[in-house]
């Protein structure tokens, strides 16, 4: 059965994965019938006592994280008053409290609003302001950084997770307040599929990040999106998608506040029943020795992380067996990496996909024997959503030709918080979404994904928008002008470079000191080329950004 066939046999009527079409945003859109009418339902419908929350010595059952659920919520509704569409903040490491608190705010109707845990104090500050958050779910780093500011939200409700409270900031601890609220059941919520429910933050091109608002239908169909495409991929093999004979687990490898991470790993791992190990931070050799004692089916990780279990399977003597999948996410795979994982790991298939935080991590995916015969493709168009590639008036190019990709479909965000400005220039006539990447379609529906138009350097799967990088380096007093791009980074994708017009000599390391307390440490660039005189330019006055990348790239690689 080939691909086509086997969608057809599963989205058919009375299938399992039945579509029928649906209004969302204005838009005609198709839906799982099936599906759970909101996060809340598919957190109810999959409570048991099954292990979902491996963190360190500490496991929690989907009951206990239920539970935990339960008396978030209650705090939040009764004594912050958090209602239907408030906002709450969630900035952490990949804690269980990132989970347990992103369902107690969904459950009763809030929006999730998931912030870059490597976001700096302004940062911060800009992103609880443009949200208006009602309340802040935090750990120990995020509230110090809270606190340098000099106006730390007086108004803002703070529950501190893991942590002493730092002076300055009223906050409580949020382990405290749930011991005073005791067990007790999930607050009421009146609840509708197109209700919105996350607000994740992605980096422009130019300016501050936009918060990208979705609704609870939208989340659901990528994570069911997953699931048809593994059902499908088992009858183009001859059979059905048999139950795992122990209980799935996955290694959590991705920040939660990437779609890659909230949704392919904790959202999806509900249905599947699949427990969910996380770490304290990335660490290639504890990751192994996860992988061996939890008996670990699956890793999904940007490039740079997978790369490193490849270089670690090649030289351990761990029992790495375990693994069946190794997949990818927010950064393309070089094509050797595809390779060299089907060599080093027993059974696992290497998998990948494209999608972007408006879609909902979904769009085009790529598993097994398909990807290694396209090694460069990132798969083909998910079943609820279309694409297309067109010119630069919006008309489509034919099959093998360039243009720019869009995309539209139910998993496909309502708009950016509070930013028409963004929407306008975002949506196409006909719900058509521009993504912004150049891309060509083959004539067997395979997506290649072969350049950008918006200005991104994406490093490592985060977005770096090359503006804010640029606004940055020329606050430097030296500093007259400066342009910021992506090299080739064979671990993490690109790097950020930038050049720079200095009018007197600076150094690498004097620019990256200066940009320490401005920015992530994700955005200082690693190279640096500094000039005495001024950058080029192209005749509309505008610096001449392909050539200096292009020089760049040959300064590169001479060494």
């Amino acid at each position: 059965m080939d691909r086509q066939a086997a969608l057809a046999e599963l989205t058919a009527p009375g299938a399992p994965y039945e579509l029928v079409p649906v209004e969302l945003y204005g838009r005609t859109c198709r839906a799982f019938r099936h599906a759970p009418p909101t996060l809340r339902d598919l957190f109810e419908q999959t409570r048991s006592d099954l292990p979902f929350m491996v963190y360190d010595d500490e496991r929690l059952s989907f009951e206990d994280a239920w539970g935990q659920a339960c008396g978030i919520a209650t705090l939040l509704v009764e004594q912050y008053g958090v209602g239907h569409g408030d906002r709450v903040a969630i900035s952490m490491r990949n804690y269980p409290e990132w989970i347990t608190g992103f369902t107690a705010v969904t459950s009763v109707g809030g929006i999730a609003v998931a912030m870059n845990a490597l976001w700096q104090p302004d940062e911060m500050a800009y992103g609880l302001r443009d949200c208006g958050a009602k309340v802040l779910l935090a750990d120990e780093e995020r509230l110090e950084r809270l606190a340098r500011q000099s106006d730390p939200f007086p108004e803002l409700g703070i529950l501190g997770i893991r942590s002493s409270i730092p002076p300055g900031l009223d906050a409580r601890c949020l382990a405290t307040a749930l011991a005073e609220v005791g067990p007790c059941a999930m607050p009421q919520a009146n609840l509708h599929p197109n209700d919105d429910a996350t607000i994740f933050y992605t980096s422009g091109s130019t300016g501050h990040p936009k918060g990208v608002v979705s609704s609870h239908r939208s989340v659901l169909s990528a994570l069911l999106s997953w699931e048809l495409e593994a059902h499908a991929a088992a009858l183009m093999r001859g059979r059905k998608l048999a139950t795992p004979a122990e209980q799935p687990a996955a290694l959590l490898g991705v920040p939660l506040f990437h779609v890659t991470g909230s949704h392919a790993v904790y959202l999806s791992s509900y249905r599947a029943q699949r427990r969910i190990v996380s770490m304290y931070k990335w660490d290639v050799e504890h990751a192994a020795e996860l992988i061996e004692r939890e008996k670990i089916s699956s890793v999904i990780a940007p490039p740079a992380m997978t790369g490193d279990l490849v270089a670690v399977a090649a030289r351990t003597k761990r029992d790495l067996s375990s693994l069946a999948i190794v997949g990818g996410g927010g950064a393309p795979r070089a094509p050797s990496q595809v390779k060299n994982i089907d060599r080093a790991f027993e059974r696992a298939a290497p998998n990948t996909g494209w999608g972007m935080t408006e879609t909902n991590a979904i769009g085009a995916g790529i598993l097994g024997q398909d990807y290694l015969d396209h090694p460069e493709s990132s798969g083909r168009c998910s079943a609820v959503l279309d694409l297309r590639v067109v010119d630069e008036a919006d008309n489509a190019r034919p099959v093998g030709e360039r243009g720019e990709l869009q995309v539209r479909g139910t998993s496909v965000f309502r708009g950016y918080w509070n930013r028409p400005e963004a929407d306008a220039e975002t949506f196409a006539d006909g719900g058509w979404m521009r993504t912004g990447d150049v891309a060509y379609i083959d004539a067997e529906g395979f997506v290649y994904i072969v350049d950008r138009i918006k200005d991104l350097v994406i490093r490592g799967g985060e977005n770096i928008g090359c503006g804010c990088v640029e606004a940055a380096l020329v606050e430097h007093p030296d500093v007259i002008e400066a342009c910021v791009y992506g090299l080739p980074d064979e671990r993490l994708g690109e790097e950020v470079a930038a050049s720079v017009y200095a009018e007197r000599p600076v150094s690498a390391e004097e620019l990256r000191a200066f940009l320490e307390p401005r920015l992530a440490r994700f955005q200082i660039p690693r190279h640096f080329r500094i000039f005495d005189q001024p950058l080029p330019r192209i005749a509309s006055g505008k610096i001449f950004k392909r050539q200096l990348r292009e020089d760049a790239l040959r300064a590169h690689a001479a060494g």
